[in-house]
């Protein structure tokens, strides 16, 4: 039998308290600045000399940022799906 290690592809060491704060940190960060890059890219379409809009056009695209908002809010927040009922 070999002696070498078998490769399961699980690196403890990226499971650490402190390496998925860094990954969290880092990642968050460069994926926000993305978002908040494309959030200006899109307000510079507010310029009425330079696009034609109408209101329902504005509401139909903030209707779909809020509601895809929610849903990514609602994956960060704390579950209680482990609380027992009681009466």
């Amino acid at each position: 039998m070999d002696n070498q290690p078998q490769k399961t592809g699980y690196k403890k060491e990226l499971y650490t308290e402190s390496a998925r704060k860094d990954r969290f940190k880092r990642i968050a960060e460069r994926r926000t600045n993305k978002i908040l890059n494309s959030l200006r890219l899109l307000g510079n379409t507010g310029n009425k000399t330079l696009y034609l809009y109408t209101e329902d056009d504005v509401q139909r695209i903030f209707n779909a940022i809020d509601t895809k908002l929610a849903e990514i809010k609602g994956r960060f927040k704390t579950r209680k799906d482990d609380e027992k009922f009681r009466l």
